[in-house]
């Protein structure tokens, strides 16, 4: 299954996608040695706020669980969905995953960057880095006439030989009303399988990658995804336009 979307409402998508990525920015701006992630979703909030949007993380339900915060911050072992709280400190050495996802005029705009803090070791550098390119590398494959396996492999032939763990248990997704679409994107897969990509489509293309063990668990709170072996985690992510060409980045900000 897969939505074709109309001018309209791409237009519409875009425009939240700009917003996004408005924030997203913000909070990297923010995000400095001794905040607090629950300061730094307060200031995501108010940016959201300002930019005349909502958050499509507030009060998401899941189950029974409701999901308090504005943004997702993730720390270290963090994986994704992080609640800011108030004492979780960022300190020199940390990796950090903002998770900004907003709705607009009823359509939704979702991106996410890890970002290090201070003097990181080399192979958090590394880490890092070997994630941002394999979301650029599956970002590439998102072409009118490939499939969404298509894009999966690219991410997981990227990163297996690096000997990272890819992140089983979330996905990447389409995007429009609502946070979660079809179709689902993992980060690993088979080329020419899946649904067919066509010119119309919104996706949020997400890797998440371990710099240990792809095993997950959860914190008490029911969201805070972490890292079974407790090494940390990175996070990126973007909203894409299939076209008849190259596909387009929704949520870059614009110079």
């Amino acid at each position: 299954m897969k939505a074709i979307r109309p001018d309209s409402e791409i237009t519409a998508i875009a425009e939240s996608c700009e917003i996004a990525a408005l924030v997203l920015q913000d909070l990297v701006d923010a995000t400095v040695e001794g905040i607090s992630t629950y300061d730094l979703d307060q200031i995501g909030k108010a940016k959201i706020a300002e930019y005349g949007a909502k958050s499509a993380c507030y009060n998401y339900r899941h189950g029974s669980n409701i999901f308090p915060a504005y943004t997702c911050i993730s720390v270290n072992e963090e994986i994704v969905h992080g609640i800011g709280r108030i004492d979780r400190i960022v300190q020199d050495g940390d990796v950090v995953s903002l998770d900004v996802c907003v709705s607009y005029n009823g359509y939704i705009g979702d991106n996410a960057r890890t970002i290090a803090i201070g003097s990181v070791e080399p192979n958090l550098k590394n880490l890092l880095e070997d994630t941002q390119n394999a979301l650029l590398k599956g970002i590439d494959c998102a072409r009118a006439g490939n499939r969404v396996g298509d894009i999966s492999n690219a991410v997981e032939s990227f990163i297996k030989p690096k000997g990272y763990g890819i992140v089983r248990d979330f996905v990447g997704h389409g995007v429009g009303k609502t946070m979660h679409e079809l179709p689902q994107i993992p980060n690993f897969g088979k080329k020419g399988t899946g649904s067919l990509l066509s010119p119309g489509m919104t996706l949020a293309i997400e890797p998440m990658i371990n710099l240990g063990s792809p095993n997950i668990r959860f914190l008490e709170d029911g969201w805070t995804a972490v890292t079974a072996d407790k090494k940390p985690s990175a996070h990126f992510e973007h909203t894409i336009l299939v076209t008849d060409g190259d596909p387009k980045i929704l949520t870059k900000v614009k110079n």
